[in-house]
């Protein structure tokens, strides 16, 4: 069994059909990237993944059970964690304030005034490591909104790391960024998937992060699954070359 299995999902707005018919399965401990062109449905394929979208047909299955029609917020009480385009930080409070939320979550203490001391050092503990694991302890005690925007994006995949998931979902984490600030989120990304054995699914335009990260990639154009292989055969693909430039290049 599949730690993700996606069956045969489509999603309508009215008359158009956003995402036709598609399927995925994602093994534990896999990095499963999702690319297309623009308009493919990439974004709407992982809003139903991620319970934002109830699939207009088909099922969706986590870790055993069936989540087809459990809101987000279920989810990630399951185990699925999410992070987004635009990144969803506090810009006014501290890293570690960010953090310590995520955490403080995790921990079912969002509504209590006081915490033990135990349940405290507990929650620096956790908000330690989270910094150093995201190279972010330099940076821990200033606000989110002053750091840079690579920064910024690695306090956010914290925040759902924080969240202990079982599948992380990354929609374009190097959306935005310089060549160095790219480098360093592949470089954390390459991190949680291998050192720390976490399910990454990915979706990304930048094909140098897809190729250098993935271990299989599935392929959507205008809704629907084009092809779905490890990143050597999607890049001898005559059918994927055509996707995205046109036409076939020559000698390939």
């Amino acid at each position: 069994m599949s730690l993700l299995e996606v069956h045969d999902v489509t999603q309508r707005f009215g008359e158009l059909a956003a995402v036709k018919h598609v399927s995925l399965n994602v093994e534990d401990g896999e990095l499963h990237a999702i690319i297309g062109p623009n308009g493919a449905g990439k974004t709407t394929f992982f809003n139903m993944i991620s319970g934002f979208y109830k699939p207009t047909s088909g099922r969706i299955v986590f870790n055993g059970s069936d989540v087809t029609d459990l809101p987000p917020h279920d989810r990630v009480g399951l185990g699925m964690a999410r992070t987004f385009q635009i990144t969803e930080v506090f810009p006014e409070l501290s890293v570690r304030d960010n953090l310590r939320i995520a955490v403080e979550i995790t921990q079912d203490l969002r509504m209590k005034l006081f915490a033990t001391r135990s349940q405290a050092a507990r929650t620096d503990e956790q908000v330690d490591e989270l910094l150093e694991t995201g190279g972010l302890t330099a940076n821990a005690d200033r606000h989110v909104g002053e750091l840079s925007h690579g920064d910024q994006r690695s306090t956010e995949i914290m925040m759902a790391l924080a969240l202990k998931p079982k599948l992380l979902l990354l929609d374009e984490p190097a959306a935005g960024m310089g060549s160095q600030e790219t480098y360093d989120t592949a470089v954390l990304i390459r991190k949680l998937h291998r050192t720390q054995k976490l399910t990454i699914v990915l979706v990304e335009h930048d094909m140098r992060v897809i190729f250098n990260l993935a271990d299989r990639i599935t392929v959507l154009t205008e809704g629907e699954v084009l092809e779905v292989g490890t990143p050597a055969e999607i890049a001898a693909s005559e059918k994927v070359q055509v996707a995205y430039l046109g036409e076939k290049r020559e000698g390939a």
